[in-house]
């Protein structure tokens, strides 16, 4: 079985600590067993390697989550790239494609899906593994895992019983007769005493599944070709395109916990500390969170139920009620991401001027990490200094190289390719002078 985890998201839901290029699953809020620091994808990547299943995965994602991945994960998973964002049917259609056509899996074999960032105990990932031998036995077109709900959410998505399911042993599999996507309270409600289960958003199938809805379609089964018509196919979900016509469905019930990150509310009840960051939450503020990027302290006093989160991006106060609100909000806010990871480090702005005459400053710091290498190709129209403040390593500029360490600086005329190699982790202060730099900062 190959297992295709997807890394989607706008950032939006979690502003200002996510944005276009980081994710809600890429934030390190969570803490792992050893009490470090770590995100979602970090952690449902720790509990694939205890299931023993590492060897099997493809992460789906965008060219914009790929530096953050590679980040946070390293060099050692396969990345299918999607050509532009679309949602979850693309996604897992350019996926089975490329195991198929670039990596010769065969038609018949099963292959799983599901998101990055679920919050789940190690269970989860024992039930995933099931999903293969499930879909061999009861012959079904396709493998779902269902959550038991612990209250009528109008989140997330159910998945309905057929009739004779409630008397049915769910080691064995549920026979599942119909989807029910995110319905009112009412009506959630009145699933659950139908005992419908939560939907994970695990889907298990053979290929042929999905290679056969393409080509019904007229779409493309070759990767290449596929990925050149990839604008073409629709903008919808796997859930509404294949899994709400499948004939035959079944489903294991997972019994252990399971949350959706996706909104402060949520991921708040998930941290062990009030305070991230530079902050203090008075012991007089109740169920009050600080998560705090600036180098500025924050404090809070005689609060109730809030959230306060400060990044480079912006600033948030808001009632965790309301907090799944925030989407749409931060749509206000334009602009390119003031803080990214890459595989190499990361970057944080500091600061951005424009000037009445139309030129543009930018001051930003990049963190190399020990043993990667930060390459910049010729072309781009700013000048730019930096000033290494700490670590050790190298420098190319043009056909130049040489050393760097603490309190050199280096000038870079515009238009000439540099790089930097960093022997130990090194940290430096990036002056950018020109036109547009905030498009052009990251790069």
């Amino acid at each position: 079985m190959k297992l295709i985890l997807l890394s989607g998201g706008s950032g939006k839901r979690l502003w200002p600590l996510s944005n276009d290029s980081r994710s809600k699953q890429f934030l390190q809020v969570l803490k792992s067993p050893d009490g470090a620091a770590e995100s979602m994808v970090q952690r449902v990547w720790r509990q694939i390697q205890t299931a023993g299943l590492a060897e099997s995965v493809y992460i789906s994602t965008s060219r914009e989550h790929a530096e953050a991945i590679r980040h946070q994960l390293g060099e050692g998973i396969p990345l299918i790239l999607e050509p532009e964002r679309r949602d979850t049917f693309p996604a897992i259609a350019l996926s089975a494609v490329y195991l198929f056509d670039k990596e010769g899996v065969k038609a018949d074999e099963t292959a799983c899906v599901m998101p990055v960032d679920c919050f789940v105990e190690p269970l989860f990932f024992e039930k995933v593994r099931e999903l293969e031998s499930l879909l061999e036995k009861k012959g079904a077109r396709l493998g779902v895992i269902g959550a038991a709900p612990t209250y009528p959410s109008q989140k997330y998505g159910y998945l309905l019983p057929a009739e004779e399911a409630a008397s049915v042993d769910s080691s064995e599999g549920i026979s599942i007769r119909r989807f029910a996507e995110k319905p009112d309270e009412e009506t959630a409600v009145r699933l659950i005493r139908q005992n419908a289960l939560w939907n994970c958003g695990v889907f298990a199938f053979r290929l042929s599944t999905v290679l056969d809805e393409l080509r019904r379609n007229g779409w493309p089964d070759r990767y290449d070709e596929l990925c050149e018509s990839y604008g073409t196919l629709p903008k919808t979900s796997f859930d509404y395109q294949v899994a709400e016509k499948a004939e035959s469905i079944v489903a294991l019930a997972y019994e252990g916990k399971w949350k959706d990150l996706g909104t402060w509310n949520t991921l708040t009840e998930e941290m062990d500390s009030f305070a991230l960051g530079e902050g203090i939450v008075a012991e007089d503020a109740a169920d009050t969170h600080v998560v705090n990027e600036l180098p500025v302290p924050v404090a809070v006093l005689g609060t109730r139920g809030l959230v306060v989160a400060c990044s480079p991006d912006g600033i948030l106060v808001a009632d965790k009620g309301a907090s799944h609100r925030l989407k749409d909000l931060a749509e206000r806010f334009p602009g390119a991401p003031m803080y990214e990871e890459h595989r190499w480090g990361w970057r944080r702005v500091l600061e951005h001027a424009v000037y009445p005459s139309g030129g543009e400053s930018l001051i930003q710091k990049l963190a190399v990490r020990a043993g990667h290498r930060l390459d910049r190709p010729s072309g781009r129209p700013s000048r730019r200094l930096w000033k290494v403040l700490s670590g050790e390593g190298a420098f190319t500029l043009g056909e130049r190289t040489g050393p760097l360490r603490p309190g050199d600086f280096l000038v870079i005329p515009e238009r000439t390719g540099h790089g930097l190699s960093a022997a130990v982790d090194m940290e430096v202060v990036e002056i950018m002078t020109g036109i547009h730099l905030r498009s052009e900062a990251g790069t």
